[in-house]
């Protein structure tokens, strides 16, 4: 599956990248946890595996702490290939501290690839929506969220979804539009 089938750095599905730049930085500022626990984990992976159903999202999902996978599970119509899309993107989003999408558009913006910019080989690293970095409070980043199998914008909004969910704050508030 092409992860960023439709919308997206080539895409012109969706409002100026620059705008999402904006909104994801405040995404990434709001979407603070209070800790990350296995059960915390269980509970945020739970929350979008059902979400997901409820929709018949054919996705996959990861939590991680770290390098420890605490949550990972694929819907029916997720493929092996979307588990490639997640290592990569959570390669990236776990080295830089950002939210792959927000990495993508910024490419995007600047014209260069990853391997210009950053000296990185796409076959290792993602730039492509449905990576979250987790933060805790008083901590910083201490892992990664991360959705594949949807359009990369998708993937995007539901990672954080799901995060805004478990801190019990409105999505609206901070969401990218569709």
């Amino acid at each position: 599956m092409a992860e960023p089938a439709g919308t997206g750095i080539a895409g012109g599905n969706h409002p100026s990248p620059a705008r999402d730049l904006e909104r994801i930085a405040r995404q990434e500022r709001a979407l603070i946890l209070p800790g990350l626990t296995e059960d915390d984990a269980w509970r945020m992976g739970c929350w979008l595996r059902q979400a997901a159903s409820t929709h018949g999202y054919p996705i996959a999902i990861d939590i991680r702490r770290g390098e420890q996978t605490l949550f990972s599970a694929c819907l029916e119509g997720a493929t092996p290939d979307n588990l490639g899309w997640i290592a990569r993107k959570t390669r990236l989003t776990a080295r830089f501290h950002r939210a792959s999408y927000a990495i993508g558009l910024q490419l995007g913006q600047e014209g260069k690839t990853l391997a210009e910019r950053f000296g990185l080989s796409e076959a290792e690293y993602a730039p492509f929506g449905g990576a979250f970095p987790l933060r805790v409070r008083g901590v910083g980043v201490v892992g990664t969220l991360c959705v594949s199998g949807l359009p990369q914008r998708e993937d995007h909004r539901l990672a954080v979804e799901a995060l805004a969910a478990f801190i019990d704050m409105s999505p609206e508030a901070i969401q990218i539009p569709p």
